[in-house]
């Protein structure tokens, strides 16, 4: 079978984005269809000033979130990164096979330094490097795709650089991923400000909608949200990106497409509520799910543990292959007694 590895980034409440994006998919195809890995990436929350407490919380909340999402674990695999040390350990490897000049044509590591700078902070070192981790996570596994959004296809390239260079320098280790992107929907932007993406945020934005938002909360949030000028409802990215990303939410949500929807409604009005219900419906037993599991933690305790041991299972062959190969000693076996070294 395909190998899919995807993750989710405890940095922020997961919103509607991740799932009409993402988590729709990976529950509904993915996880069925190929041999899927599902990740909280949780180093990758600590290249930014943080709250301990607060990545804790939302890691556990971002794997329950996971699970009522529909994930099986007895179909995939679900697991939180610290918890695999094959992620760490082959990180390393690979920033000696990267170069400078890549970590620093990443859009992203320029976008959040600024940002960083603007706040009067400084800019970690992880910061620049995690695109690397990044391709650990993915190349560790032997992945053959990884779904993702525009956003995140630098990200998938580099993996594919450093494992055809890895590759040709010491010998044929890591498998070359390939991103793959999900249909409509698959960028749900912010409902106030229809060019930027609706990401997880540290504030509780009113173009946001969270996956555990009430449901008053969403059909307010939905009807705030800002359209264009004229009175027809037409379906254009360009030049009408407000009523475009309503349309393309609804199609998400019901299974119809942008434009035969926009020819349906007379108003914005009448299509900003029928979004809002339509996102109301998509959430609700998500919402349910999510608080089945939240009063078992012992549940989503053991998927976790699971999860993480499978995945090591998984990670160790080949990240103990690429040790050998970029001319690491082997380390010494206990149980093959003293001098011996374990030959994998």
């Amino acid at each position: 079978m395909t190998r899919v590895f995807s993750g989710v980034k405890p940095t922020g409440h997961l919103t509607l984005g991740n799932y009409l994006g993402a988590m729709r998919r990976w529950a509904a195809v993915d996880q069925h269809e190929a041999d899927a890995l599902f990740c909280v990436v949780d180093l990758h929350a600590l290249t930014v000033d943080h709250d301990p407490a607060r990545v804790r919380r939302l890691s556990r909340q971002a794997a329950t979130l996971l699970l009522a999402s529909g994930l099986d674990p007895e179909l995939c695999t679900v697991f939180v990164q610290s918890h695999v040390d094959e992620h760490a350990r082959l990180s390393y490897v690979l920033e000696c096979v990267a170069t400078d000049g890549e970590m620093r044509r990443m859009i992203q590591y320029k976008e959040k330094a600024a940002r960083e700078q603007r706040r009067g902070g400084s800019v970690r070192l992880s910061l620049l490097t995690y695109p690397v981790l990044m391709a650990a996570d993915i190349l560790a596994y032997g992945a053959d795709e990884v779904p993702v959004g525009d956003d995140q296809r630098q990200h998938v390239e580099l993996a594919r650089d450093l494992a055809v260079r890895f590759n040709q320098r010491y010998g044929h280790t890591f498998v070359v991923p390939r991103a793959t992107r999900p249909g409509v929907a698959a960028r749900v932007m912010n409902l106030q400000d229809p060019a930027s993406k609706m990401g997880k945020s540290d504030d509780v934005g009113p173009g946001i909608v969270y996956l555990l938002d009430e449901p008053d909360v969403v059909r307010k949030k939905v009807m705030r949200a800002v359209t264009d000028s004229g009175r027809e409802v037409v379906y254009d990215r360009e030049a009408r990106p407000g009523l475009a990303n309503l349309l393309e939410i609804l199609a998400a949500c019901t299974g119809g497409s942008p434009e035969e929807l926009s020819g349906a409604y007379p108003s914005y009005g009448a299509l900003k509520k029928d979004t809002a219900e339509a996102v109301v419906e998509v959430l609700r037993p998500l919402q349910e799910r999510h608080k089945e599991l939240c009063a078992d933690p012992g549940y989503v305790d053991g998927v976790l543990r699971d999860g993480a041991e499978r995945a090591r299972g998984m990670a160790r062959p080949t990240v103990d292959a690429a040790y050998r190969a970029i001319g690491l000693l082997p380390a010494v076996s206990e149980a093959a007694g003293a001098g011996a070294v374990v030959t994998v």
